[in-house]
């Protein structure tokens, strides 16, 4: 998918996240999404990552090209990561898809 500001790349490179040392995601099947002006973002399918060990945040945010985001925190750390669980239709592929701030992901 490509618009002016968005695109979106399927990777099969392994993808891992882990945040003091506990692995949340591993997928060899995520969404590269490209963003004008952000860093590249890796969108992991949900059965790839640990939602077992993460907990729904009361944030929510809107993002006028993508849509509402719903954010997930583990622990004492909040916010970690994000899902567009009804996106505007041109990126519909990454619905439901997690991904995960940088800064927490080593």
């Amino acid at each position: 998918m490509q618009n002016a500001r968005i695109t979106l790349h399927p990777s099969q490179q392994r993808m891992q996240v882990r945040v003091d040392g506990i692995l949340l995601a591993d997928s060899t099947n995520t969404l590269e999404l490209r963003e004008h002006g952000y860093p590249p973002r890796h969108y992991f399918p949900r059965e790839d990552v640990r939602m077992d060990l993460l907990t729904a945040s009361e944030t929510i945010t809107h993002c006028p090209f993508k849509g509402h985001a719903v954010y997930f925190s583990l622990g004492e750390r909040l916010d970690i990561a994000w899902s567009y669980e009804k996106p505007i239709e041109d990126i519909s592929a990454i619905a439901g898809r997690v991904a995960f701030y940088a800064k927490v992901a080593k």
